[in-house]
């Protein structure tokens, strides 16, 4: 570990010199490791992810009924199969192609250029071209280059925060250091990807390309899982045992009307018993086979997509919509997300002047008060632009909005009171001073930590007057400091001196015999709506875990004010995190509600670790060192205010970086699901409607009640347009009461099997009840009875779907106007079913009328009736969700 050694020991090691290395060693060196550079693996062909779209088991049925149809002549249908087999491939490609490209993003961040020795002479080169050893010159506006040991700093102020999850730019020095820390504490490295925002320095490479943190970020990246969503995993083992089932009834079927035929019809007519029994058969597949859910479920997918977009949540991957749905774990980061990312003075000390309070307006009537703010304003860097932006070190920042909100303009203030000279801020004294004109007087004023400035001073102000600091109120002042500390809060001490008025040139020595003015603690502090979503999440089932690159203190004291710590759990660090074993991991884990001071390997294992025990795990975060987190877990939020990489390793991205986003995210995501379901048990339920009539007909002895073709038609015209409708309903009530459904519930638990098995055999007696009347007439108009009911049943079922537990009268029958439109273009897709040019077809004879579609319409309004009916029974023997919840 290249910072516990001195950085001689360091560059000795490495076998290099503080002249740098020479351009022959150099080069030696750039052939046997490589090029300073990411390097990511192959991707797979986009012609490969089109032709893994077909291993799906139904879509394997729906080719090869779709190849035989071909070569029995049937050839509309076999094109209408095919087209809407190779629609869904095509979508599948779009959606995977557009989802990868994290590691383009961390390339971004690598310099382009590097200033380095060799043989003794500055030069410039490609960033590309650095070797282990090389001494490479930093200062203000550059790119780290590579890893390194800081060999030089002149006030080198480097930003790490897409590392280390903390916006605070970090000084650097040459020490070592004694113990082992974490990468944030490590102040005497450089790492690849961060930026240098104030000074110079420089350092020598230690590690390069894929070596460095960046480099390991970006190979965690590569290696993390891929999740698939708990809907796709159900869809996926779903379509494989119907797949299987629907095979297994195709054959039976088959068989027994070939035996049936044989039986009847002798030797001499088998080969059209064959094919006849074989078209039964396909049309039995085809019945079966929901072919158009896959696109469905993206659609209703893509609606959600477009209701977060409305609540500051983009979506990337369609299917996080439906994840968020199911989130039983957020792990958040805390700075920005679950605090305004702006420091804050938020409470102060005046010895003397008891009824001080920060937030008054009033203390332009106190002197000390006054006093107090003038010295933080004018002993201080920061600036706020004419634009608003906010230029400086954070604390200090926020020691001029504290100004301005006083109504002391900071602005006005220097330059009514000039700044004549001044000591910079090192970290070695922790203190800063300038020389200010005040009133024609010279004022020495200084600020920095409170124990170094008390015991700089000789004097304190005491409600204005300046008496001697005597011990008494030392300890009062050390009182409320550590007080403060205890909460947290980042604490300044103020202190004023007089100086020559002329002449004066100020000395580290002069910071001595000053006047004790105040404190002021700061942080920052929690958005005012966080507290009721974690309250909303809890209250959901969802545990919020804060991890952070803050201290645990700092951690641990938000995380408590917020509701995210209750009594009994526990705060970790990354270093503590990893001297536990998985097994203690896992017993603590639920217990465990903020780590602090992490790095991304502890992230990534925070998240395993949930993942092992079954909960979906959704992880934000807005740095570089978030990505592996972000990709590993089962959705990945993505800052709207992060890095590009941190974006591209998301599913979502929270636009307004809130907490209460996510939740409200995840309410839309529970809708969404529920929504899924309703339009899955929509088609589910009228293809078992279709698969009882063609059932019924086949041990009945009656004709088939469909042909192929009419099948298509209803699944993929008619059937489409409800199941997307039904993917806008509104929120049911108490969505956010109930606990996250379990992942590994099956596509139809929850009751969905019994509502798809009532529905489709209400549907299904309907049809056969139409087809034995149309029977009377010819078998012809049965088929046309048959099929005409089955479509009228399927759309008006459209209405008892919106909801499994209230009518459509009890959700409001004009709520979703997009299901009364669906409903209305389908009656009219059917019509044209009728018209004479198309009804050879459809196989619908010229008979078939008027009398006949009212008898058909009327048996499919009573199948609704009887859906409706049965949710005004079974009612009152409902367990309410409120039950359900207390006994949970």
């Amino acid at each position: 570990m290249s910072y516990k050694n001195d950085y001689e020991e360091v560059i000795k090691s490495l076998g290099s010199s503080l002249d740098g290395l020479s351009k022959k060693e150099a080069s030696e060196r750039l052939e046997k490791n490589g090029p300073n550079e990411l390097k990511e693996t192959d991707k797979v062909p986009t012609y490969k992810l089109f032709l893994e779209s077909f291993k799906d088991p139904l879509v394997v049925i729906l080719i090869i009924a779709g190849v035989v149809q071909m070569i029995l002549g049937e050839r509309i249908e076999s094109l209408i199969i095919f087209a809407v087999i190779v629609l869904n491939s095509i979508l599948g490609v779009v959606q995977t192609k557009k989802a990868e490209s994290s590691l383009d993003s961390l390339k971004v961040l690598s310099a382009p250029n590097a200033k380095v020795i060799r043989d003794g002479e500055k030069n410039t080169l490609p960033a590309r071209d650095l070797v282990v050893g090389d001494i490479v010159f930093l200062e203000a506006g550059d790119y780290i280059p590579a890893d390194g040991r800081i060999i030089n700093s002149q006030s080198l102020k480097v930003e790490e925060g897409m590392l280390t999850g903390e916006s605070e730019a970090v000084l650097k020095n040459t020490n070592k250091i004694d113990e082992d820390v974490a990468l944030g504490d490590q102040i005497n490295m450089v790492f690849s990807g961060s930026m240098v925002v104030y000074g110079r320095g420089s350092f020598v490479v230690t590690k390069t390309a894929m070596e460095t943190e960046m480099g390991k970020i970006a190979s965690m990246i590569e290696s993390a899982e891929k999740k698939a969503t708990p809907l796709q995993k159900k869809i996926d083992e779903f379509s494989k045992k119907l797949g299987i089932g629907i095979v297994i009834l195709a054959l039976l079927i088959f068989g027994i009307q070939v035996a049936r035929g044989y039986m009847t019809g002798g030797e001499g007519e088998m080969f059209g018993i064959v094919v006849e029994s074989f078209m039964f058969a396909i049309a039995l597949a085809v019945a079966a086979i929901p072919e158009a859910l896959s696109s469905i479920v993206t659609i209703v997918l893509a609606v959600g997509t477009n209701n977060m977009a409305k609540n500051h949540a983009i979506i990337r991957k369609l299917p996080a919509v439906e994840t968020l749905g199911s989130t039983s774990v957020i792990c958040t980061d805390k700075t920005g997300t679950l605090t305004q990312n702006k420091m804050t003075v938020v409470d102060g000390y005046l010895y003397g002047a008891e009824d001080f309070e920060v937030n008054n307006k009033n203390i332009k009537n106190s002197y000390h008060a006054k006093l107090l703010a003038l010295v933080s304003a004018l002993c201080n860097d920061s600036q706020i632009t004419n634009t608003g932006k906010e230029i400086g070190d954070p604390t200090e920042v926020a020691l001029i909005n504290y100004s301005n909100k006083n109504d002391l303009d900071y602005d006005k203030l220097r330059n009514k009171y000039t700044r004549l000279d001044e000591i910079p801020f090192d970290s070695d004294r922790k203190l800063m001073s300038t020389v200010n004109s005040i009133y024609g007087d010279a004022i020495l004023l200084t600020k920095g930590a409170p124990d170094i400035v008390f015991n700089r001073c000789k004097y304190v102000l005491n409600n204005g007057d300046t008496v001697e600091l005597t011990e008494d109120i030392l300890s009062e002042y050390k009182k409320k400091n550590e007080d403060f500390s205890n909460r947290a809060l980042r604490v300044l001490a103020f202190a004023i001196k007089d100086v020559p008025d002329t002449g004066f040139e100020p000395k580290i020595s002069d910071e001595n015999e000053m006047t004790l003015v105040g404190l002021l603690a700061m942080i920052d502090p929690p958005r005012e709506e966080v507290i009721d979503a974690i309250r909303n999440a809890k209250s959901a089932g969802i545990k919020t875990v804060m991890i952070t690159g803050d201290h645990k203190t700092t951690a641990r004291a938000i995380a408590k004010e917020i509701g995210i710590i209750k009594e009994g759990d526990i705060a970790l660090t990354g270093k503590e995190l990893d001297e536990l074993t998985d097994s203690e991991l896992d017993t603590d884990l639920d217990r465990i509600s903020v780590y602090a001071r992490v790095s991304p390997e502890n992230k990534i294992r925070i998240v395993k670790a949930w993942q092992k025990k079954n909960k979906i795990t959704a992880m934000t975060g807005d740095g570089v060192n978030d990505s592996p987190a972000l990709k590993q877990a089962d959705i990945g939020i993505g800052m709207g205010s992060g890095t590009d990489v941190a974006k591209d390793a998301s599913a979502m991205i929270l636009v307004d970086d809130n907490f209460a986003s996510i939740v409200k995210a995840v309410e839309v995501g529970r809708t969404v699901y529920s929504n899924i379901k309703k339009s899955i048990t929509y088609l589910f339920a009228g293809n078992l409607g279709a698969i009882i009539a063609i059932l019924f007909a086949v041990f009945a002895g009656w004709s088939n009640p469909f042909t192929a073709l009419q099948l298509l038609f209803i699944n993929l015209v008619n059937d489409s347009l409800p199941a997307i409708a039904l993917g806008f309903e509104i929120a049911e009530k108490n969505v956010m009461k109930k606990k996250p459904r379990d992942p590994d519930e099956g596509i139809l638990a929850g009751g969905t099997l019994q509502i798809v098995l009532f529905r489709g055999i209400v549907i299904g007696i309907a049809t056969i009840i139409a087809q034995r009347i149309g029977m009377i007439v010819s078998p012809e108009m049965g088929v046309a009875m048959a099929f005409s009911t089955l479509i009228l049943s399927r759309i008006i079922q459209t209405l008892p779907a919106r909801s499994n537990e209230q009518t459509s009268f009890g959700v409001g029958f004009f709520s979703n106007k997009y299901v009364l439109g669906a409903m209305v273009i389908c009656f009219v897709l059917y019509g044209v079913t009728l018209v004479p040019v198309l009804r050879g077809i459809f196989s619908i004879p010229m008979g078939f009328g008027f009398r006949e579609l009212s008898m058909c319409f009327g048996l499919a309004l009573s199948a609704s009736v009887v859906m409706e009916l049965k949710k005004i029974i079974f009612s009152k023997r409902r367990v309410s969700v409120e039950s359900i919840d207390s006994e949970i």
